[in-house]
């Protein structure tokens, strides 16, 4: 197999390659802008890695993984517009930097070019390609959906998080994997437990986002921290929170999330020490190393060789031990 940049070169080749239309200017600048802020670019990784560890060869995949980026980058560029994040990727967000019309429709761009780019797959994987992608962003979409619910909520469970999360996160990362799969001719054992390998790295992944939206370093993580705690995302760590705290604790924080005027110098400190006081950092350790296992034990079930059982195992690793 590939190293893992390896098939980043494949894939921001790929990227930049695209011929964008010139007019008009408004809708595919920002689409262009977006882009070119990079990432890891995880997802079109995994479809290439997993398309090569299972036999098939990765040229045939790149397609459906740039489409894949396509929609997931068209996701964070919504995603920005509901929850008024100012800094992507280091750099100013579409809808600060254009406006949120611009954001939305180029977004709604994205998601129609991210379509064709899955649709060029060879033609007997085409049927299945299409819907594995219909019902990944099907599934996005509903878990956006909960996560703007439970802002209006105050009895959100662990359980209804970790759904949210499954279906906001965690569903592309089995998208990209199954996707290679599908492109390789793997057998349905070897596609189900690919998916559901990326699925347990996806939840993982997401409660280390989490962690590092608070104790994150904004110079590597690549956008403001503190985020979720201005705007009282019900994660992970608040859910315990609310769950754990007790006396003057639960009466600051109580007084914090009923602020709507709360200073972010002021309110995100104050959240973060409550957290600290509460062992929570500690808390989401043991249960990302929890989803870490249920991926190698996901992992162990798919037939690979030795270099790629290896190389998806250490990606899990990587992934789930991230500061950015």
């Amino acid at each position: 197999m590939k190293s893992y940049n390896e098939y980043l070169s494949m894939v921001n080749d790929a990227i930049h390659a695209i011929d964008y239309p010139k007019q008009p200017a408004q809708l595919y600048e920002p689409i262009i802008y977006t882009m070119n802020l990079g990432g890891k670019r995880v997802r079109p990784v995994l479809t290439l890695m997993a398309c090569e560890a299972l036999g098939g060869a990765p040229e045939k995949a790149l397609d459906a993984a740039v489409g894949i980026e396509l929609f997931h980058n068209f996701t964070l560029l919504h995603d920005d517009v509901m929850d008024h994040a100012d800094v992507r990727r280091g750099q100013p967000t579409v809808h600060r930097r254009w406006n949120d019309n611009v954001a939305i429709l180029c977004g709604d761009a994205m998601f129609t070019l991210a379509t064709q780019h899955v649709q060029r797959v060879d033609d007997r994987h085409l049927p299945q390609a299409i819907r594995l992608f219909n019902r990944t962003a099907i599934e996005i979409m509903e878990g956006q959906q909960w996560d703007m619910d439970f802002e209006l909520r105050h009895d959100v469970t662990e359980a209804e998080y970790i759904e949210m999360i499954r279906l906001k996160t965690s569903v592309l990362l089995g998208c990209a994997c199954e996707m290679g799969a599908i492109i390789a001719d793997a057998s349905d054992e070897d596609r189900h437990a690919i998916y559901d390998m990326a699925m347990y790295m996806g939840l993982a992944f997401q409660l280390q986002d989490d962690m590092l939206d608070v104790w994150g370093d904004p110079a590597t993580f690549g956008k403001e921290v503190g985020g979720d705690i201005m705007n009282n995302k019900k994660t992970f760590l608040l859910i315990h929170a609310q769950e754990r705290a007790q006396g003057d604790d639960a009466l600051e924080l109580r007084r914090w999330l009923n602020d709507p005027y709360a200073m972010r110098d002021q309110k995100y400190p104050a959240v973060r020490a409550i957290y600290e006081r509460l062992e929570l950092r500690e808390l989401s350790e043991q249960v990302i190393a929890r989803y870490n296992t249920m991926a190698l034990d996901a992992l162990n079930r798919i037939n690979l060789s030795d270099e790629a059982h290896q190389t998806f195992a250490n990606l899990i690793a990587q992934l789930t031990n991230r500061e950015k």
